[in-house]
């Protein structure tokens, strides 16, 4: 074969050679990714997507012995027409918090959530977690795709639309995580979603409705003063998914002993439990720390906390991530990027 008609030949192999290469590369590279936890394959529907779950019945393996309610909120009517039977106090149970209760519950009368959501045959929902490794994950606009976008405390959304998106349905909070005007990270239709802690929460959230004298004591960092928020959006989770969090969930003592630091779930695995109640679909993105030593690597997709921060915090983090762990491994939840 002469020189030219080589180089001819050559030239014609050459699209195809490009095309292997780029074939196996694509091949390893997924499965390398796969063995972390992702990609995944996102479906074009809602639809798609309960299908598998209802065929599966996930749920059933959980193993969590609950029925799955519906009911999120705490309603003026518990406490008003009858004794609230709740045997624990917050942040488990209701018990010494009725009164204060009663006065929160009495603005705040709407406990439902919007009727497009409640009357879905199947929900689809995310829950967004604020850690480091969303960052630079371009999921916003898969993360606005969903029928429930959970988010968490004051995380924020304008400027990091790109990884995390900027549609909100329920956005969980205590005071000490509350934004003074909710309006700059979340959508009009928002519900802000009280999570009661302590009963010093309740007392801070009636002083806000009521326009009262602010009470500044019992809480660790100083809560807004002032809260420009719609208060038709408010709402008072039920501590019983607190309660089953901590216990059947991530499987804490709810009773520390004497001179022992209590510990409580994260709002993060308190959300994700809540919307596996809720959801058909639970996917989750913005979860996990660090796996690093570096008490200076950043330990969310905004701001400059790091991992010396959760030092002294009142979580089990180690619990938390086993319980994640269980729950992915048997189907209940999804990452939407690779995690390690």
């Amino acid at each position: 074969m002469s020189q030219k008609a080589a180089k001819t030949w050559c030239l014609r192999l050459l699209p195809i050679l490009l095309f292997f290469i780029s074939f196996v590369t694509y091949y390893c590279s997924n499965a390398i990714l796969q063995s972390y936890g992702g990609p995944i394959k996102f479906p074009n529907s809602s639809k798609s997507m309960c299908g598998g779950w209802l065929t599966q019945k996930k749920w059933e393996s959980l193993n969590f012995n609950i029925s799955r309610q519906t009911q999120l909120f705490l309603k003026l009517e518990d406490f008003f027409w009858r004794e609230h039977l709740s045997k624990l106090t917050l942040p488990y149970g209701t018990k010494g918090s009725e009164l204060l209760l009663l006065k929160v519950l009495a603005l705040v009368a709407n406990y439902q959530v919007p009727a497009n959501i409640e009357n879905l045959e199947c929900r689809t929902c995310v829950v967004v977690g604020n850690g480091f490794a969303i960052k630079n994950s371009s999921l916003g606009s898969i993360i606005n795709k969903y029928d429930v976008v959970i988010r968490l405390n004051d995380a924020p959304v304008r400027g990091y639309e790109d990884d995390v998106g900027n549609k909100t349905t329920m956005r969980f909070f205590y005071p000490e995580s509350a934004s003074y005007n909710p309006g700059l990270h979340n959508q009009p239709g928002t519900l802000m979603v009280l999570v009661p802690f302590k009963q010093q929460d309740l007392r801070w959230l009636k002083e806000i409705l009521y326009n009262e004298k602010r009470v500044r004591k019992g809480f660790w960092k100083p809560p807004p003063q002032v809260w420009l928020g719609d208060i038709s959006k408010i709402r008072v989770l039920d501590p019983h998914f607190l309660y089953q969090t901590a216990d059947r969930l991530i499987r804490i003592s709810q009773y520390p002993k004497r001179k022992q630091q209590p510990v409580h779930p994260t709002t993060g695995i308190l959300a994700v439990f809540v919307a596996l109640n809720y959801c058909d679909v639970v996917h989750i993105a913005g979860f996990g720390y660090p796996s690093t030593r570096n008490q200076r690597h950043p330990i969310h997709y905004y701001g400059y906390d790091t991992m010396k921060s959760m030092k002294n915090s009142y979580h089990d983090l180690n619990h938390e991530s086993e319980a994640l762990k269980r729950l992915e491994d048997v189907g209940a939840i999804l990452y939407l990027h690779p995690h390690s």
